[in-house]
């Protein structure tokens, strides 16, 4: 019987594995599919509530005259917003 690498298992109809080892393997993959579901969502919702605090600054630098600042800012929203739409489409494939 081949040795098991918990990231990739193979084996062919010749190899015997115990359901019990096979089972230990399926409930440590199952509960990280939970948990990286889970992570997809809180990333996202924490994203989101530093993109409220960018828009906050965002106003704040205009008022400074600091329309370039404003702008980095902006693009920074924008980019994060971006991640969070990957993040979406990543958890729709779980």
């Amino acid at each position: 019987m081949k040795i098991l690498d918990k990231r990739y298992h193979h084996h062919d109809d010749s190899e015997s594995i115990s359901s019990q080892g096979l089972n230990a393997d399926s409930n440590e993959e199952n509960k990280d599919e939970k948990t990286l579901k889970v992570l997809l969502v809180h990333w996202v919702n924490h994203n989101k509530s530093h993109q409220e605090n960018f828009l906050k600054w965002v106003d704040k630098a205009e008022e400074m005259g600091k329309d370039k600042t404003a702008q980095f800012i902006k693009k920074a929203n924008e980019y994060i917003e971006k991640a969070n739409e990957m993040l979406l489409e990543a958890k729709k494939h779980m």
